[in-house]
């Protein structure tokens, strides 16, 4: 469906221009949605002076509420991570944090502010935690209102305790390749759905 937009949001606790396994999946991501006619933009959330806190705006140059914006403007939302500790790691939660604060936001209808937006989460790590990691972050984003839809994670993690990154490979494994087609088919197809049909004010 034309017009449908996604933003993807970079977790790596690195800032650019370090490299980031991170940033290479969020951006396959992206691709596989351009595939299905969805233009986004992609968000190194580091690079920006976001505050800890759990409201819109924590005011004195806050970062956050321009990284708001782009959300609020997009139909697909991903979350890129990477593992720590087999945990999202301190970026990834600050970003969950910050979202808690949509559960007192609203449309012009009265809806949570998220309503109709669709999630996805790329995860990339050199030890076991994906699923975990995937779910984590899907619970909180279900909580503040977005949709998730079938099958909508796509992960690498390398050899346990290994030092090969996911952009040290000369390309991505096939599964990973699968997956990451799969979960951008769905999210289009719930997008455009959700555009057509969207959830009712209640």
């Amino acid at each position: 469906m034309a017009g449908l937009t996604a933003v993807v949001l970079v977790c790596t606790l690195k800032k650019s221009p370090a490299r980031s396994s991170s940033e290479l999946i969020g951006h396959q991501l992206l691709d596989a949605l351009g595939d299905h006619d969805i233009s986004g933009e992609v968000v190194r959330v580091v690079d920006h002076d976001v505050r800890f806190g759990v409201s819109t705006d924590e005011g004195d140059g806050d970062g956050w509420p321009a990284i708001r914006e782009r959300i609020v403007a997009a139909d697909i939302v991903v979350l890129a991570t990477p593992i720590w500790m087999g945990q999202p790691p301190s970026v990834t939660k600050m970003v969950l944090e910050r979202l808690d604060a949509e559960l007192s936001e609203t449309d012009e209808t009265g809806r949570p502010s998220m309503s109709d937006k669709v999630a996805l989460v790329g995860v990339v790590g050199n030890e076991d935690g994906a699923h975990h990691v995937a779910a984590e972050c899907f619970q909180a984003l279900n909580d503040v209102g977005f949709t998730v839809a079938a099958s909508a994670s796509a992960y690498w993690v390398g050899e346990a305790m290994g030092s090969t990154d996911y952009q040290d490979l000369d390309e991505a494994p096939e599964k990973t390749r699968e997956t990451i087609a799969t979960a951008a088919a769905n999210a289009a197809h719930l997008a455009a759905a959700l555009r057509t049909a969207p959830y009712p004010a209640s």
